[in-house]
């Protein structure tokens, strides 16, 4: 991701190298690492999930949670776009399935399938966790111009914590991300292994025991 939407990609897009988002950038890096290893007595594959979730999760649901609870969360743009998911046990699927099947040398998306609405996908995690979402709304216009202050303010400034905007969080909430995974279905015989509607289930029934 540079910034702008991704629409039915696949495996054929370029890596984002050159990302102004160090996690797309970093991620990018370490994918080519990943390829250019496979060489002689060494075979690499890379699985490339979108957007990870499931009961248990500690790192994207406990921060919706929080910010739906402080009433700081907003739905940039309307949240009305399409995204890609894969959840936990869609992800293993994947990568066992590329250990055994891949190609060397090769990269794989793996999904739920079918894209989802962001805001109603999210407003559902939420739910899961018995927590309301909030139907605010931040022009994206908007929301640009406060990932690049706050990135600009905690760059120069002596300030503590975590920006309350990045550009890559922006980019994840507020633009199409939709994934082909063709490949992986063809090459590796990848079906998800459970369905988004089993997943948030098992999410409710976690939170709920």
């Amino acid at each position: 991701m540079h910034g702008q939407p991704l629409v039915a990609v696949d495996e054929r897009a370029p890596l984002a190298l050159d990302s102004p988002a160090p996690y797309a950038a970093t991620k990018a890096a370490a994918e080519a690492v990943v390829i250019e290893a496979n060489v002689s007595g060494l075979e690499t594959v890379v699985v490339r999930p979108r957007c990870v979730w499931g009961a248990g999760d500690t790192t994207l649901l406990p921060i919706l949670v929080d910010l739906a609870r402080s009433g700081r969360l907003r739905w940039i743009g309307g949240g009305r776009q399409l995204t890609s998911t894969t959840h936990v046990e869609n992800t293993v699927e994947g990568l066992v399935l590329a250990a055994e099947r891949g190609i060397p040398g090769n990269a794989y998306f793996v999904t739920d399938g079918s894209p989802v609405v962001f805001r109603e996908f999210v407003s559902t995690l939420l739910a899961t966790q018995g927590v309301q979402a909030p139907e605010g709304e931040l022009p994206l216009w908007a929301g640009r111009a406060l990932a690049r202050g706050s990135e600009l303010a905690w760059r120069l400034l002596p300030l503590s914590g975590a920006p309350p905007l990045a550009r890559f969080g922006l980019w994840a909430s507020a633009l199409e991300a939709t994934i082909d995974d063709s490949k992986a279905r063809e090459q590796l015989g990848y079906v998800p292994a459970i369905t988004r509607e089993h997943g948030l289930t098992a999410m409710q029934a976690h939170a709920s025991g």
